[in-house]
């Protein structure tokens, strides 16, 4: 069992790293276009198709040759469903780990906290968006102590502003796949009444943990041993006419 992690706006693959030696099995955390790896790519002209072709490259280039548990953190829930009908016959599960999934066909930018919206907005110039010190701790750290906030500040980088103004394209969520989606009870970024409306969306099962925005920095432990127990289920074969799990 091998467990990919896609990361989301103003991130890297490098948000993964004091997750990963908690999780049982293999791991893969993606790069998207313009950050890491793939900091040679134009921001400017990143879509959600090349995020979602950036996933299915890293997990083609890992040679992965078992099941797979899909994580899509934050804004990663709308470049994940691309990829899930694509990847449906070697997924145990995905989880959408307070992931953004709006009405299907709208914009990422109209379905998110006012409050936040305003201060993304505020942070786009030139096609890219970019966040202060004071945004990230305000949205991101709420819940972290000053090393861990810190740490998390070093991590942002620069993100595609296009990418929050693309229609999403969500069809990918009828592919018959189970998933869960962890709902962050201190989520100040996307707040727990957006996580309640996107996971009606995505469906299967819910779960919660105590956590702000970023619980792979501020509670690793407690994030990795809840996607060590969702791995080692195995994905039911009894689900809904559109695609949707009824139980793992």
């Amino acid at each position: 069992m091998s467990v990919v992690l896609v990361h989301g706006a103003g991130m890297g693959s490098s948000c993964w790293d004091r997750l990963v030696p908690f999780l049982d099995g293999p791991a893969v955390a993606v790069d998207l276009p313009g950050r890491g790896r793939r900091g040679d790519v134009d921001l400017r002209g990143v879509t959600l198709g090349d995020c979602a072709q950036a996933i299915l490259d890293d997990i083609e280039a890992a040679g992965l040759d078992d099941e797979i548990v899909l994580v899509a953190h934050s804004f990663a829930g709308v470049s994940v469903p691309r990829v899930m009908p694509v990847l449906a016959p070697r997924l145990r599960s995905v989880v959408f780990l307070s992931a953004v999934v709006p009405p299907d066909g709208t914009r990422v930018l109209d379905q998110i906290d006012p409050g936040v919206r305003e201060a993304v907005r505020a942070s786009i110039g030139d096609g890219i968006y970019h966040q202060d010190r004071v945004a990230v701790e305000a949205m991101l750290c709420n819940d972290m102590d000053a090393s861990q906030t810190a740490w998390t500040a070093e991590q942002v980088v620069d993100d595609s502003a296009a990418l929050l103004e693309e229609p999403v394209d969500l069809s990918g969520l009828t592919a018959p796949v189970a998933r869960t989606y962890i709902r962050l009870t201190d989520d100040h970024c996307y707040t727990p009444d957006l996580q309640e409306r996107s996971a009606a969306l995505v469906g299967g099962d819910v779960a919660h943990l105590d956590s702000g925005h970023m619980p792979m920095v501020s509670i690793p432990e407690q994030l990795a041993d809840l996607l060590n127990k969702i791995a080692g289920r195995r994905a039911t074969t009894d689900s809904t006419a559109d695609g949707r799990t009824k139980g793992m």
